[in-house]
C-alpha cells in the first residue's frame, strides 16, 4: 500500500508523491514564544513528530523545519509587563519549549529557524509583492491586497463576500480594504524594530513563515503542517503571499491536526481548564501523554481528562507487562524459526500508518501482538517449543521497533512497572517495605512447608489490592 494523506487543500485523501523521489520537505508552524506550552501544543508537536519519524521509517530522506515566532504582539506585551526585552523573553521560552519537547521524546527537526533571523528575506518578499501590485505601503506599514489574489480562501473554503461582511479596519490601520493583512508593521514606542524601505518596523505574523520555509525548502515543497486553528488566517495568508511572490504553487499537501477539548469543553484560560505540559507532567509520565495523544487519529478532536489519561496509563502498563513477561519467558530458552505473526504485524502497522498516519489503528495492531505474546507465553511447555519461543522473540523485537516510530515503549519494562506500582501504593496505604517483608515471610513459610500461612499472607495482600505473582525469576507483585 502506498502512503496516502488527507490534504486539507483538496479536502480528501490523496496518494503522497513527493516533488523529488525519495525525499520529503516538510514545514510545520512552531510556537509563539511568550509563555509555557499547553496541551494543544503537545498534540501538534507530537503528531508531526510521528509523521516525521514514519516518513523516515518508510525510507524517505526528510528535511523537517519547525520555526519559532520570536517577534509578535504577545511577546512584546509580555516583555513590557515584565520590564525585559522581547529578545530576553523569547529566548527564555524557546529554552522552555525545547525542554518540554525533549521531555516528550520528540526528535529534533532538521532546522529550527527564528523569525528574527530572516528579516532580509521578509523584506525581499514584501518588495516583490509591492512590485507585482499585490501589496502596498501605507504609513510605514505594508499590506497585502487580498482582492488581487484570485485564489484567496482556497485552503479554508470560506466565501469572500461573507468574510468581507464582517471585516473591519481597526484603529491605527491604514488599509485599503478591511480584508487586507499586514506584511510589515511600522515601529511603535517600546517595540523591537528593523530598518526597511518603508521605515523602521517589524514583520507581520504570516510573512515570517513564507520567508523561512522558502529559504530552507524552496518556493514549492511537499508538506506544510499545523493545527486546524491555523488554517485561517495564518495558512491562508501564507499561500497568498508565497504564491503571489513566486508565481508557483506553495505547498502540495496541507496537513492539520484536530483540536483538544478539556472534559468536553474548549480549552480556555477564562474557563479555568487551561493546562500546560508542565502541569500535566507533574502527575503523569511523558509517555502517558504521548500515548494518549496517539491513541486517536491526528485529525480527530480529542478530549483531555484525568480519566482518559488514567486509561492511557493503564494501556501502556499492559504493553510493558507483556514485554517483561515475554523477555522473561524467552531468556535462556531454545528458539527455532518464528511463525508468521511478525510479518503480519509489520504489514498491519505499515498499512495503518500509510493510511494518513493512523497511529490509533497502528497501536491497535501492537495490542494484537501483545495478546499473541501473552497467549504463547501461557502455553504449557512453552520453553520447550522452539518455534513459539522464536515467534515471541520476533514479536518483541518488532513491537519495540514500531513503538519506536511512535516514540513509546522507550523505558525498561521492569522500571516502568515498578514506577507505576510505587505510585499506586499511596492510595492503598501500603509501602514497598511491607510488601517486601510479606513476600519474604511467604517464601519462608513455603520453605517450612507451612502452606496455609503462605496462602494467608497472599490473601492478606490480595485484600489490600496487591496481587502476588510467582514467576520463573521469583515472586513479584502488581496492583489489582
Amino acid at each position: 500500500m502506498s502512503l496516502r494523506v488527507y490534504n486539507t487543500l483538496k479536502g480528501k485523501k490523496e496518494d503522497f508523491v513527493p516533488l523529488e523521489p525519495g525525499k520529503v520537505k516538510m514545514y510545520v508552524c512552531g510556537v509563539t514564544v511568550y509563555d509555557y506550552c499547553h496541551i494543544g501544543h503537545a498534540r501538534a508537536n507530537i503528531v508531526f513528530d510521528i509523521i516525521y519519524r514514519y516518513l523516515q521509517f518508510a525510507g524517505f530522506d526528510v528535511i523537517y523545519v519547525r520555526n519559532y515566532t520570536d517577534v509578535d504582539d504577545k511577546i512584546i506585551k509580555r516583555a513590557n509587563e515584565r520590564g525585559i526585552s522581547s529578545k530576553a523573553l523569547s529566548e527564555e521560552f524557546i529554552q522552555a519549549f525545547d525542554e518540554d519537547m525533549a521531555t516528550l521524546g520528540l526528535a529534533l527537526p532538521t532546522h529550527q529557524p527564528k523569525a528574527t533571523e530572516y528579516i532580509p528575506q521578509i523584506l525581499e518578499i514584501c518588495q516583490k509583492l509591492i512590485d507585482k501590485g499585490l501589496a502596498y505601503a501605507s504609513g510605514g506599514d505594508v499590506y497585502y491586497s487580498v482582492n488581487k489574489f484570485p485564489d484567496y480562501l482556497k485552503l479554508s473554503k470560506r466565501k469572500m463576500d461573507e468574510m468581507q461582511a464582517g471585516a473591519r479596519i481597526a484603529p491605527g490601520e491604514q488599509k485599503q480594504d478591511p480584508m487586507d493583512f499586514a506584511l510589515w508593521k511600522a515601529a511603535k514606542p517600546d517595540e523591537p524594530s528593523w530598518e526597511s524601505p518603508w521605515g523602521p518596523g517589524r514583520p507581520g505574523w504570516h510573512i515570517e513563515c513564507s520567508a523561512m520555509s522558502s529559504s530552507l525548502l524552496g518556493e514549492t515543497f511537499d508538506i506544510h503542517g499545523g493545527g486546524r486553528d491555523l488554517i485561517f488566517p495564518h495558512h491562508e495568508n501564507e499561500i497568498a503571499q508565497s504564491e503571489g511572490a513566486s508565481g508557483k504553487p506553495f505547498v502540495n499537501y496541507w496537513l492539520h491536526n484536530g483540536f483538544v477539548n478539556i472534559n468536553q469543553e474548549k480549552m480556555s484560560k477564562s474557563l479555568g481548564n487551561f493546562f500546560t505540559i508542565r502541569d500535566i507532567l507533574k502527575r503523569y509520565n511523558p509517555e502517558v501523554l504521548r500515548f494518549f495523544i496517539l491513541s486517536a487519529h491526528y485529525r480527530s478532536p480529542i478530549d483531555f481528562s484525568d480519566q482518559n489519561l488514567i486509561e492511557a496509563e493503564s494501556g501502556l502498563s499492559r504493553f510493558y507487562e507483556a514485554l517483561l513477561a515475554g523477555d522473561e519467558a524467552i531468556a535462556g530458552a531454545d528458539a527455532a524459526s518464528p511463525a508468521e505473526d511478525g510479518t503480519k504485524l509489520e504489514e498491519n502497522f505499515r498499512a495503518a500508518m500509510d493510511d494518513d498516519f493512523n497511529s490509533a489503528l497502528a497501536i491497535g495492531h501492537l495490542f494484537e501482538a501483545v495478546r499473541t505474546i501473552n497467549r504463547l507465553v501461557a502455553t504449557k511447555k512453552f520453553s520447550k517449543q522452539g518455534g513459539l519461543v522464536a515467534t515471541v522473540a520476533d514479536l518483541l523485537q518488532r513491537i519495540r521497533c514500531y513503538a519506536g516510530v511512535l516514540g513509546i515503549l522507550q523505558i525498561d519494562p521492569e522500571s516502568w512497572l515498578t514506577q507505576q506500582k510505587v505510585a499506586g501504593l499511596a492510595d492503598l496505604g501500603i509501602n514497598l517495605s511491607e510488601i517486601a517483608a510479606a513476600i519474604t515471610a511467604r517464601l519462608q513459610a513455603r520453605a517450612d512447608k507451612d502452606y496455609a500461612r503462605g496462602d494467608e499472607i497472599r490473601d492478606e495482600l490480595d485484600a489490600r489490592g496487591i496481587l502476588l505473582l510467582d514467576t520463573p525469576r521469583g515472586t513479584t507483585w502488581k496492583l489489582k
